[in-house]
């Protein structure tokens, strides 16, 4: 455990095609499930209708890649 504590970002994964949903816009602080947690619940406050995606979703670390091409 403990993954996501030490991620410079994180965000919103779809389990079965591994595309990025959403970039979390804080630096992820807490526990795994607190940062979890949060992302959630930030997504869920930038789209209610997020709750359909969000049942397929997993919150990950960001590669060094991805955080490069933001």
């Amino acid at each position: 455990m403990n993954e996501l504590k030490d991620a410079k970002k994180v965000g919103l994964r779809n389990i079965e095609t591994e595309e990025l949903i959403a970039v979390y816009p804080h630096k992820p602080v807490g526990t795994d499930d607190e940062i979890e947690k949060a992302v959630r619940d930030w997504y869920y406050e930038q789209n209610c209708a997020a709750e359909e995606a969000m049942r397929y979703a997993v919150v990950e670390a960001l590669t060094d890649a991805e955080i490069e091409s933001l």
